[in-house]
């Protein structure tokens, strides 16, 4: 009698083990979606702004350099005592963002078969 005691205990653990493989699976497949998607808007943004104006988009591209740049080294020095913390914030959580960007689409952008 014990023995049919762990049969549905086992058939439990495979159901729980299907459904995990499946929302991994799920999850996986989406966020490799949500990666092409991400690396074709960049392509896009990239190609209409250099089709609108090269030279804005030069000058947008340095705006954006100098504002990374700023978060970069907010991010790595010493915070001084006594001062605002607003555009150090911002800077910084858009150097955060586009720093964590390329492992993003480096992990799960393998399989995407993007042109």
């Amino acid at each position: 009698m014990k023995g049919a005691v762990g049969v549905p205990r086992a058939a439990k653990g495979v159901g729980e083990f299907v459904i995990e493989a499946v929302g991994e699976t799920a999850g996986e497949a989406l966020l490799s979606r949500l990666t092409c998607a991400l690396l074709a808007g960049l392509a896009l943004i990239a190609y209409l702004s250099w089709s609108f104006s090269p030279r804005l988009t030069i000058a947008g591209a340095g705006l954006l350099s100098f504002y990374l740049a700023h978060g970069a080294w907010q991010t790595f020095r010493a915070p001084a005592k006594g001062r605002r913390r607003g555009l150090t914030a911002l800077t910084t959580a858009g150097f955060a963002l586009t720093a964590l960007t390329p492992l993003f689409v480096l992990v799960y952008a393998t399989g995407c078969n993007c042109p």
